[in-house]
């Protein structure tokens, strides 16, 4: 999917009185939900992506997720990178007072919320594409982060 696709769907749900919207393909998922605090955006895909390689044109937002990448070169082969699918701030909590989602040592399943990155006023949630030990959180609590970079480094269980 396309950003204008993407850009165009937004704007379907906010001058609608569509609450939700859910769309599935071979690239990925899309579930848009907006409600009276907060518009979330949830993405799942099942690529991944080399950190160490060169990044060809940006993949649609749609499209990519928390896809874990091998870790950097130096960084112990048994880790993996959980890389930022799109440009944005990156939330370890789900507000200010809350809880962050993980902490390192914690022990995730497929599916769980790991982070938000904020783009545009939209909270896009990033899971675990598998059953993970964190290791290392790369990024502070409200930092920007740009497509690709590593926000979480993971071993696989």
């Amino acid at each position: 999917m396309e950003l204008k696709d993407l850009k165009s769907l937004i704007k379907m749900v906010t001058e609608t009185d569509i609450t939700e919207f859910k769309m599935e393909n071979d690239k990925g998922k899309l579930f848009i939900k907006r409600g009276p605090d907060k518009e979330f955006i949830h993405m799942t895909a099942p690529a991944a992506a080399s950190v160490s390689a060169p990044l060809a044109a940006p993949v649609p937002v749609a499209s990519q997720t928390s896809a874990p990448v091998p870790a950097a070169e130096g960084a112990n082969d048994k880790f993996e990178a959980v890389a930022s699918p799109i440009v944005g701030t990156f939330y370890r909590k789900p507000s200010p007072e809350a809880s962050p989602f993980v902490a390192v040592g914690d022990v995730v399943e497929a599916g769980q919320v790991l982070c938000l990155v904020e783009a545009m006023k939209l909270f896009n949630e990033i899971e675990a594409e598998f059953k993970c030990k964190i290791v290392e959180i790369v990024k502070d609590d409200a930092t920007p982060v740009e497509y690709g970079e590593t926000l979480f480094l993971v071993e696989r269980l």
